[in-house]
């Protein structure tokens, strides 16, 4: 069994507070941190928070620069969250910001409209904590599904993900979706630096890569509770595929640059 890994009901105590419950019969040593990018989601957050489980390590709220109550309300829901101001703009450059402030070994990243369900967090972390790096929520690997995709965005999800499988050698099921986890030691290996709704498709991409090993795991995404997407089809979908093509002329090699923001590009707000 995984050092990472145990039965809660072993005979021989870990010591206090090494090990986090998940339920009665399973329990992990790795701290989690949950990533949630967030600009006006003041009436959603509750959603979100509601469904997080207890035993993770920390909460990263990073703020584009939100007009509401986004701050307040988050605090108000998880008195220990840790807030940080995203300085430039777009969801890639506010999930790098949050990677940067993560202090847990295993990083999980979940949107702020409520269309995902935290319960499922256990399902990221067993398969990281069973062997793979990269934990890939899909809508359409067996089990998963949407509420919120319209029929144009399916298929051009189908026809990106089809391109991204032929380009890398990858067996994906899914590619522009936002819920994913991995050990924060795999941001070395895919060097992010988009700023936009096409990290998660370079996320994707770079792990492959990176020869990474990657394991998809079965989600429903359900429609926004409150607010309208800032998803454009068609224009994500270009930068998407921009990006494909880019990944595809660059040489394959292992990056050994950080994958992340340097500290003095994010502020902690406290």
């Amino acid at each position: 069994m995984s050092s990472f890994l145990r039965p809660a009901t072993d005979q021989e105590p870990a010591p206090a507070g090494h090990y986090r419950p998940v339920s009665s019969h399973l329990a992990i040593a790795p701290p989690v941190s949950v990533v949630i990018p967030a600009m006006n989601e003041a009436e959603n957050l509750p959603y979100v928070f509601k469904t997080l489980p207890g035993w993770i390590h920390e909460v990263v709220l990073v703020d584009g620069n939100s007009t509401d109550d986004t701050i307040a309300v988050a605090r108000g829901l998880w008195p220990d969250v840790k807030v940080v101001e995203q300085r430039g703009k777009g969801k890639g450059d506010a999930l790098i910001t949050g990677f940067a402030a993560c202090t847990g070994e295993i990083i999980v990243m979940v949107d702020a409209d409520g269309s995902a369900d935290g319960n499922e967090i256990v399902s990221y972390v067993s398969a990281l904590v069973g062997g793979a790096d990269f934990a890939k929520g899909s809508r359409f690997a067996n089990g998963g599904g949407t509420d919120d995709m319209t029929p144009i965005r399916k298929l051009g999800n189908r026809v990106l993900c089809s391109l991204v499988n032929h380009k890398f050698g990858a067996r994906y099921t899914d590619l522009c979706y936002g819920y994913n986890a991995f050990w924060k030691h795999c941001l070395d290996d895919i060097a992010l630096d988009c700023a936009g709704f096409e990290v998660e498709t370079l996320m994707n991409i770079r792990v492959v890569k990176a020869g990474l090993r990657v394991q998809e795991i079965p989600s429903h995404e359900f429609v926004r509770i409150h607010g309208t997407s800032n998803l454009r089809a068609v224009r994500d979908g270009l930068r998407v595929l921009k990006v494909i093509l880019k990944e595809h002329g660059a040489r394959r090699r292992r990056p050994h640059r950080l994958a992340i923001a340097p500290a003095a590009n994010r502020r902690e707000v406290s």
